[in-house]
This record gives structure tokens, sequence and C-alpha cells, in this order.
């Protein structure tokens, strides 16, 4: 299957060895888990939907099949209601899984990627720019071809330089 033919959903499934996420928004409220989200602000249990998603099955799926799925989120504190959700029931969660989680904080520094987009790259070989709007409603995803791909390994680069595994930070600054 051709690069640019191929959805999100299938490169999630049928990537051959990584798949690497950079976050970079502080508010994703309205792209899934909304209930659980609302659940979360209202200080009730996790939703049994939430609990068991499909995306663990994912995770779980390719990580049984030796493959790596991580992401570094970039962020500041004080965190936002959304980055204490995400991070705290959403990280957790997905870390049962085998989903690997890394925190490139700018809080006391300069922000190494600055104008780096939302993006997923698999294999280093193709890489969905994920668009949101200012809401962190979810529009979609542009895979480019292999002529921005340079830009994007830059930015994985510089994010994972930087980063430092999730439960490292998440002990030292975690709710």
């Amino acid at each position: 299957m051709a690069t640019s033919s191929r959805t999100l959903s299938e490169w999630l499934k049928d990537f051959e060895r990584e798949a690497f996420r950079l976050e970079t928004l502080d508010d994703y409220s309205r792209s899934g888990g909304v209930d659980a989200y609302q659940a979360f602000l209202a200080g009730k249990p996790q939703p049994e939907e939430y609990r068991t998603a499909g995306w663990l099955k994912t995770v779980g799926d390719a990580v049984r099949t030796g493959r790596r799925i991580y992401r570094v989120h970039v962020l500041a504190r004080p965190l936002t209601d959304y980055l204490r959700f995400e991070l705290s029931w959403g990280y957790r969660r997905n870390m049962t899984a085998g989903e690997e989680f890394f925190i490139l904080d700018v809080t006391n520094r300069e922000n190494p990627i600055p104008d780096a987009p939302d993006f997923w790259l698999f294999d280093d070989r193709a890489a969905g720019i994920m668009n949101y709007d200012g809401a962190g409603k979810y529009m979609g995803v542009d895979f480019r071809g292999e002529d921005g791909l340079s830009e994007i390994r830059r930015y994985k680069e510089a994010a994972t330089a930087h980063a430092v595994p999730f439960p490292e930070w998440w002990a030292q600054y975690g709710d």
C-alpha cells in the first residue's frame, strides 16, 4: 500500500518498527475521551468504556509483535485541567498496554522545537500532521510526502533528545 493512500488507522495497525507521536497542545478535550474528561473534572471514577478503550488493543497488539509506540508531549507547568487528565488517566492507562511516554517540560527553559506541529511518524518514512481547531477538536490528518520528512525527523530527534521518561517526570511533578 502506498504511503499517501494509507489512512491514519491503517498506519497505526500496520507500521513495521515504531510509531512516534509528538504532542504540542495543552488541550485535546474535544478529540476523544470527552465523557472521561468530564468524569475526571467531576471527581468521578473512570468510565468503563474509557478503561477498556480500543486504543489499548491497538497498542497491545503492536507491542506483543515487537513494535514500539511512543510519544513526547511538549508542555509547561502549571498543567491545564486537560493535561492533568491526560497524564494521570490517559498516559498511565496506556502504559499498561505498553505505550511509552516522555515529557519535554519547557517550564523553565526555551522550547527546542517551538514551531513543531503535532504529528505521527511511522518507521521514519511516513508522517501524518495532526490538525486541531483552537478548542482541541481533531480536524483530520495530512500525510507528508518524502520532501517533508526531514523536518519531521528533526523535530522527533530534538524532542526525544530533550525529553525525560514520563514516570520520572510524574514522580516529581504529578498529582
